[in-house]
């Protein structure tokens, strides 16, 4: 047994310096290692020598690369290759396109724990129109008030959790509970930046999306990144440029759903978190499928002795599965064959986590002022509802001025408090994983109600497959309640929760 490092993530600034001092290299290019392992298939030489080879043959390599990925159909290949990017002055109303790729790793800059700076992106869409002052001056405003609501808010946390308080290493803690809260108030047209890995493949799939949104922020940033990886990476990322899928899909969509509209009933009344399709018979399903990977029997035979079996010899399956389990762990992958579908309406600043869970299907209406805004109740405690309020109304206002116009920027002038409806399917194994994180008392308060409403939907739809979910800070309790003591590794206490209602 042998293994060779090819290679790893290095600062593209390191590598400059090295160009600066030994001169120019052609061989730099994350496309070696692609049309390495693109010809290990067809080449009976080590990898180690294949790859030595593709450095000493760049044109070569680039050749083959674009033969074997692009004409013969081999397009796993360009995820060899792989990119790190720093995105910087981003809307966070373009950062949700930017974020949509589920094979791609993000680390965004939060305003839970950065307090903000007044920095906003004027949409193209606003800038020089005779909405520009309007939309600049709401800003201002929303901005203003941030302020005024982080220094209520501080002070309101400080003697609210003064037992966190009389710690001064528990100050940063409390100051991003204000500053959480405070952020509601703030535009999606608010910058912010985030640190991207993505590899060749997903990023052609990104640009091409990009290059065919109507929004011109997202258009610009498709735009620079392209020319940040086209001369290092030619052969890898072709096929960027817009096309009438991505261009025309939605539009026709639209007008489509347009003309079918009032055929349905009216949605007002629905609750924000609802479950509206799932897997019958979930629990045999997955206990069987249980059985089936721990044995030699076809998954119809499996199905048939579950079908027999008590409730509590069901119940015993499932508890083979978790026994060994720690807080850290994940439930097995068999309890990825059974699903539930959601529908949501959530807050901007609720769905920049919920949008995290990218192994999940989210697909998600545009922002609409007639949903109402989330306003945190730290704010109603503290008597600024009101005041907030009056932000939001004057927000709508202009809202309501430049989509008359401009449809496509108006969202920018809305606020972090702002709802959407968002349509989401997981398996039972990621809403496992939802809970662990969101559930859990360390969790920002708008994601764990959201998650709790989830879970408490779903347990009696499918009792057995989640007699054993909750938020990681609960998790020796639940442990205790199914099997009636501790696990093996108990888990540490963390400080600083912050208890929801």
């Amino acid at each position: 047994m042998k293994v060779y490092l090819a290679g790893y993530n290095v600062d593209a600034n390191i590598l400059r310096e090295l160009e600066e001092k030994t001169g120019k290299r052609e061989d730099l290019t994350p496309e070696v290692i692609s049309a390495a392992y693109a010809r290990i298939s067809r080449d009976p030489r080590p990898i180690n020598e294949i790859r030595q080879s593709s450095r000493e043959e760049i044109e070569k390599s680039r050749r083959s690369n674009s033969t074997i990925i692009f004409k013969m159909g081999h397009h796993s290949v360009a995820e060899h290759a792989v990119f790190n990017l720093d995105v910087l002055g981003v809307s966070r109303f373009a950062m949700e396109e930017l974020e949509k790729f589920r094979l791609s790793s993000y680390t965004e800059k939060s305003q839970r724990y950065i307090t903000l700076q007044n920095d906003f992106v004027i949409p193209e869409e606003i800038n020089g129109t005779q909405f520009e002052a309007m939309f600049v001056d709401m800003i201002k405003e929303q901005n203003k008030a941030y302020f005024e609501l982080f220094d209520k808010l501080k002070e309101h946390v400080f003697k609210k959790y003064a037992d966190l308080a009389a710690d001064p290493k528990k100050h940063n803690l409390l100051e991003g509970w204000a500053k959480e809260d405070a952020r509601y108030i703030t535009a999606l047209a608010t910058e912010s930046q985030v640190g991207m890995t993505v590899n060749a493949r997903n990023l052609e799939l990104m640009l091409r999306r990009f290059a065919s949104c109507p929004l011109s922020e997202v258009k610009d940033l498709g735009r620079i990144i392209y020319e940040q990886i086209a001369d290092i990476a030619p052969s890898i990322v072709i096929f960027h440029e817009a096309n009438d899928r991505d261009c025309n899909t939605f539009p026709e969509l639209k007008k489509l759903a347009g003309e079918l509209a009032g055929m349905g009933s009216n949605g007002a009344d629905f609750p924000d978190v609802q479950l509206v399709e799932y897997t019958q018979d979930a629990d045999a399903i997955i206990a069987a499928s249980l059985l089936h990977v721990a044995s030699d029997m076809p998954y119809e035979q499996c199905k048939s002795i579950v079908k027999d079996l008590s409730s509590e010899e069901q119940r015993k399956i499932f508890k083979t599965t978790w026994q060994n389990m720690q807080f850290y762990d994940s439930v097995l992958r068999e309890f990825e064959y059974v699903n539930l579908t959601y529908n949501i309406v959530l807050s901007s600043a609720c769905f920049g986590q919920l949008k995290r869970h990218r192994m999940s299907t989210i697909t998600a209406q545009p922002y609409d002022p007639n949903l109402g805004v989330t306003i945190p109740e730290a704010i109603k405690e503290i008597g600024m509802d009101k005041y907030f309020q009056e932000i939001v109304d004057k927000t709508n206002e202009v809202y309501d001025a430049i989509n008359k116009d401009n449809p496509l920027a108006a969202p920018y002038i809305l606020t972090n408090a702002h709802r959407k409806r968002v349509l989401i399917r997981v398996n039972a194994r990621e809403l496992y994983h939802i809970s662990r994180l969101r559930e859990d008392a360390h969790a920002q308060w708008d994601i764990q109600n959201i998650s709790r409403d989830m879970v408490q939907q779903a347990k009696p739809v499918m009792p057995r497959v989640f007699e054993f979910i909750g938020g990681k800070d609960k998790y020796n309790e639940n442990y205790k309640e199914v099997f009636g003591c501790l696990p093996k590794v108990t888990q540490a206490v963390l400080p600083g929760a912050r208890k929801i209602k």
